[in-house]
């Protein structure tokens, strides 16, 4: 593929994830998930927590003037283990709608208590490995 000069874009710095309800969020992502909390958002209800190359952005929409819409697209949480990392999310009351292998990676989808779609994933593939399917495309 031909190079375009510099990109425009050199890095994601975050992703929001909208919520209706700003304690419970707060409770989910920094208790249950475990992930580390950067910053508040003042007086309205907005947090930032760490997953180690990402931001998430989790803020109450209509605070901010957003309608609220869950993200029906999961974005991939890195795990050590899914089944032990979905096991300690079902102990939780979290339940999972989906679970497979690709051929590189194990991932579990699930939803968070607004209906945002997150998925456990976990890369078992060097990186510049494709899976059979994508091999013959």
């Amino acid at each position: 593929m031909e190079s375009r000069g510099d990109p425009l874009v050199t890095h994601t710095d975050f992703v929001m994830v909208p919520t209706k309800d700003f304690e419970r969020a707060i409770d989910f992502f920094g208790s249950v998930l475990g992930l580390p909390e950067s910053k508040r958002y003042g007086e309205r209800p907005g947090v930032e927590f760490e997953t180690g190359n990402l931001t998430l952005s989790v803020m109450q929409s209509d605070a901010f003037g957003i309608e609220f819409k869950p993200n029906p697209n999961p974005i991939a949480l890195r795990v050590e283990n899914v089944d032990e990392a979905r096991a300690t999310l079902e102990s939780h009351g979290i339940e999972f709608v989906a679970q497979f292998d690709s051929g590189v990676c194990h991932q579990a989808i699930f939803h968070d208590h607004d209906g945002n779609a997150f998925a456990l994933h976990h890369r078992y593939a060097p990186a510049d490995e494709l899976p059979d399917a994508a091999k013959n495309s």
